[in-house]
């Protein structure tokens, strides 16, 4: 890890509620695996799509844009 940067990304499941808009939160989408590969940096995309597959936590190393 020449950056030293740590990421951890959990995966959860809503229960109820609504989303809400916040100082915090400006917006947010609904984005099939595709759509997310088009929203966001390969380094940000992986975390999300490694989410939406079961098995074991994933350990990726980036650049922080781009994986290694």
């Amino acid at each position: 890890m020449t950056r030293g940067i740590i990421a951890l990304v959990f995966r959860c499941k809503a229960t109820g509620g609504a989303l809400k808009l916040n100082d915090e939160v400006q917006r947010f989408i609904w984005a099939t695996p595709d759509e997310v590969k088009q929203l966001v940096t390969e380094a940000f995309a992986v975390r999300v799509l490694d989410a939406l597959h079961d098995g074991l936590p994933a350990v990726r190393e980036h650049d922080g844009v781009h994986l290694i």
